[in-house]
């Protein structure tokens, strides 16, 4: 028996020669190339419709380094084809690693050769502090049609919807193929392949080019924490594996257990390394895709996440994100890189060259869960104003370094029994007055709190549903709550600095200077450099009681304009229209040190001042 002689785990030595995008299957006007890494097979042949699929089809040449080549004169492109791989005897039918197409109907590859037209799209991406990220998923998002799955051409058409909200950018859940019609996308089958049900690469890069067009960045989410675990042709690809395990691509011991059922790559070979860091820069260099966020790197960096007693730390998994990330900056400095960890790693976000993983931003749990749990308590007794405070203020590093949101896909998936914020609020009617307000709240406290904020499809306008792959987005909701969406465009409208008012909103400056638990009423300051148009002040009540006048300090003197008012009878006619226009900052009162000022607190209200 052969024994395989693959990388040594754990090493990792650049010694080897770089695989490239020579590796898969390439497509010149005379002839098709194919290449693959399978290093322990003893023969390998390619087959398939540009050879009436006979068996054993082109025998292919061992090449150094575990790879096999053949040119085909007969391969063209949009032809169908497979290895055909025999080890010891025993012969398998698998799928290119790389890919880039799937037959929806056999299931077979099919021959890519990329002509997209990209001439005119001179898009730059926002710069982090003006980034307004918008989560969706392609399946759900567009179709209004329960029996249909939504398609990349479906989200071109509501993408002057996302405009008109005011969004930067939109972060895709993963548009990988993966086994059946539906599924979140996290279930990779074929990683170099974009979904046919959503209409596969070329209508990928249709809907990236229309984003850019509309002047939105397009970010995708990517899964290199694991592969499949279904209909994984990457499983024992070329015959090998050591206790039954995956073989080539994954750790053949117990560093391959994830805890989704799915295999760990082996982050210690060179090759399997090359193969996901090829699969990023597809992205960016072929899709022009503005960005990526990687799943669950804890899984990456780590054995068994970042919480667990028993994790053993990756140190390859960590080299493997440096490479990434370094070689997407060397692309585009603008590329947005970011992490999923959820434990709130400092050295996520540390630059490569003072030892960090090098991720521009990373979601930050930290906020969300707490936030969303706080704001869905029944009890404003039991709301802790002291708690909101500090999850505002978050451990006061850089604004940019962390997302913050209150719903994710997570948040409020209805697979893991966890429900939107509105139905969490109000059960028996999420779209009640109660919920509407703090859904305003929400969103107030991720528009104006230091970070990057984000949003969740269908938030902006009380959607309740918790969220399912196989139910699309019931835009009815968006026509009877208007209101409420308009009350999200102009929160983004002001943390944009749109019109000029609000600078401080992106500013890397935060101080919380009121907080009042027994009147569950808070205040914060944001500001760049600070001054009219620039320092923004958000007061914030957490409570069912109304003030007539609440009397607070404010930053400076003077005349401190409502930018906006969450009570607005524009946002909701079951809201009380409070009258406010504006607070004046008196200077020189006995026993303040600071100006003070009065306003009217509507119940669970949110008013955003600044001057002019």
């Amino acid at each position: 028996m052969r024994t395989p002689t693959p990388e040594a785990p754990g090493s990792l030595s650049s010694s080897l020669p770089t695989l490239g995008s020579a590796v898969g299957t390439v497509v010149h006007d005379d002839r098709t190339d194919f290449r693959v890494w399978a290093p322990n097979a003893d023969e390998i042949h390619v087959f398939g419709s540009f050879n009436g699929w006979e068996e054993p089809g082109l025998p292919m040449v061992r090449e150094d380094n575990g790879l096999w080549s053949v040119a085909s004169p007969e391969a063209k492109e949009g032809d169908t084809y497979k290895f055909r791989l025999t080890r010891e005897g025993e012969t398998t039918v698998k799928n290119d690693p790389r890919v880039r197409q799937i037959d929806p109907e056999t299931g077979d590859g099919v021959i890519y050769r990329d002509r997209f037209d990209w001439s005119g799209d001179d898009f730059e991406t926002p710069l982090l502090h003006d980034i307004v990220l918008y989560e969706l998923h392609a399946g759900t998002f567009a179709t209004e049609d329960p029996g249909r799955v939504g398609t990349f051409d479906d989200l071109i058409a509501r993408l002057p919807y996302l405009h008109d909200l005011g969004v930067t950018a939109i972060e895709l859940m993963p548009p990988t193929e993966f086994p059946g019609e539906t599924s979140w996308g996290y279930n990779p089958s074929h990683p170099f392949a974009v979904e046919g049900d959503y209409g596969g690469p070329d209508a990928l890069k249709r809907l990236i080019r229309s984003a850019h067009d509309q002047g939105i960045a397009v970010i995708l989410d990517v899964v290199y924490n694991h592969f499949g675990p279904d209909m994984l042709e990457l499983w024992q690809f070329d015959g090998w594996s050591e206790n039954g395990m995956g073989g080539i691509y994954f750790y053949n011991d117990w560093r391959a257990e994830t805890p989704w059922g799915a295999t760990r790559p082996d982050y210690g070979r060179h090759q399997v390394r090359q193969y996901i860091r090829d699969n990023a820069l597809m992205w960016i260099e072929e899709f022009h895709a503005d960005g990526l966020r990687l799943d669950a790197v804890s899984y990456i960096r780590t054995t068994k996440g970042h919480d667990h007693r028993e994790t053993v730390d990756l140190p390859e998994g960590w080299q493997l994100m440096q490479w990434i990330n370094k070689d997407m900056k060397l692309h585009s400095p603008r590329t947005i890189s970011i992490a999923e960890d959820l434990g709130c790693n400092d050295a996520l976000t540390t630059w490569i060259e003072d030892g960090g993983a090098g991720f521009d931003t990373q979601w930050d749990a930290s906020f969300s869960y707490p936030v969303k749990a706080i704001l869905e308590s029944p009890s404003d007794d039991a709301r802790d104003v002291a708690a909101l405070a500090a999850l505002v203020l978050g451990a006061g590093k850089d604004a940019c370094r962390r997302v913050i949101y209150s719903e994710s896909h997570d948040e409020v998936s209805a697979s893991m029994e966890r429900k939107r914020l509105v139905a969490g609020v109000d059960p028996e009617n999420p779209e009640s007055v109660w919920a509407q307000r703090r859904a305003l709240q929400a969103a107030a406290l991720v528009f104006t709190s230091p970070g990057i904020p984000m949003i969740f499809q269908g938030q902006e306008f009380l959607a309740d549903e918790s969220f399912d792959d196989r139910a699309p987005l019931d835009w009815e909701k968006g026509k009877r709550h208007g209101g409420i969406r308009r009350a999200f465009r102009d929160l983004i409208r002001l943390r944009r600095n749109l019109d000029g008012r609000t600078r401080g909103l992106a500013g890397q400056r935060t101080e919380m200077f009121h907080r009042d638990n027994h009147g569950k009423v808070l205040a914060w300051h944001r500001w760049w450099h600070g001054g009219p148009g620039d320092s923004t002040v958000i007061i914030m009540n957490g409570s069912a009681r109304s003030y007539d006048f609440y009397e607070l300090r404010l930053p400076a003197a003077g005349e401190w304009k409502i930018r906006f008012n969450a009570d607005w009878k524009g946002y909701s006619r079951e809201f009380e229209d409070t009258e406010l226009v504006s607070v004046e900052g008196r200077e020189g009162e006995v026993g303040h040190p600071a100006p003070v000022g009065g306003l009217k607190l509507p119940p669970y209200g949110v008013v955003i001042l600044s001057q002019d």
